[in-house]
């Protein structure tokens, strides 16, 4: 069989972990006779569903840019209740009366939630702290001290209105912890809360009206035909079209100049519908730093 080499948009069901996703896959590869390398770009709690990008052979050099993307999600919120995890899975840590609070109090407390923030994240995370994941100190019953990291929510939107329980439409950036969002909000409206249940809508040019279902995806006998392209999945990021004589000096690691290219952090060299390399700018002309050709 030819190698892979592209993109997954999988619809991730509750109750998988993103790893646990990636496994299923790559056994099902295997008896394929498939053994791609795989990977995925943007972790997913147990809890939520949606969008999953499913990185496989070449295209896993990708994967910090498709995570570098926007992403939006529907989250429910449920007030009144503090988790241990900020969402359903946790221990109940503290109940509080929420039976006074109106959606113009939710409506009114929003605007404070978007914009540049910076967000403490919570400690059931992955996210590293002298050398150790947070989770694993949380689950050992410990609590440090977690420095603000900057985010940006685009949007923030109330879509539903069921009391205890509540519907928002969040764009963000990625690195944005909905979990922390639904229990900072919960602080503000005095009432706490936490995440009941979570769908990523999108994730760049990923949307859930075009993700497969895992289990469809297991029952197919090849998936060739459902990989994204580079050049869709990297629709959101600087690309410019390279000649025949500027990859072959990519090729061999040497620079070049480009017409018109706007000198940002990074720039995406096509050959055709193919992506020959990552460029980036030094002294008036583009290097690769990554090439595929």
């Amino acid at each position: 069989m030819t190698a892979l080499n592209g993109f997954l948009n999988v619809w991730k069901p509750v109750g998988m972990t993103s790893h646990d996703v990636v496994a299923k896959l790559r056994a099902r590869l295997k008896q394929r006779g498939q053994d791609s390398k795989i990977g995925h770009a943007g972790t997913l709690d147990p809890l939520a569903e949606g969008v999953l990008v499913i990185c496989l052979g070449p295209a896993t050099r990708l994967s910090e840019y498709i995570m570098d993307t926007t992403k939006h999600y529907r989250a429910v919120v449920h007030a009144g209740l503090t988790t241990t995890t900020y969402d359903a899975e946790g221990a109940v840590l503290l109940t509080r009366p929420a039976e006074h609070l109106t959606r113009d109090q939710v409506l009114a407390a929003l605007p404070a939630f978007t914009g540049d923030l910076r967000q403490i994240p919570p400690m059931y995370s992955a996210i590293k702290q002298g050398g150790q994941k947070l989770y694993d100190l949380a689950r050992a019953g410990h609590t440090v001290e977690r420095a603000p990291r900057p985010i940006t929510i685009h949007a923030l939107t109330l879509t539903d209105w069921s009391p205890p329980q509540f519907t928002l439409e969040v764009v963000c950036s990625a690195g944005t912890y909905i979990r922390s969002l639904a229990y900072d909000l919960g602080e503000v409206l005095g009432t706490g809360a936490h995440l009941a249940a979570l769908t990523r809508t999108a994730s760049g040019s990923f949307h859930l009206a075009q993700a497969l279902p895992l289990a469809d995806l297991l029952a197919l006998p090849d998936l060739a035909q459902h990989l994204v392209t580079a050049r869709v999945a990297l629709a959101q990021q600087p690309a410019v079209q390279l000649t025949p004589d500027q990859v072959a000096e990519l090729r061999y690691g040497r620079s070049i100049h480009l017409e018109q290219a706007d000198q940002g952090a990074l720039l995406f060299g096509f050959a055709g519908a193919e992506l020959a390399a990552i460029l980036t700018p030094r002294a008036g002309r583009w290097q690769p730093h990554k090439v595929f050709v």
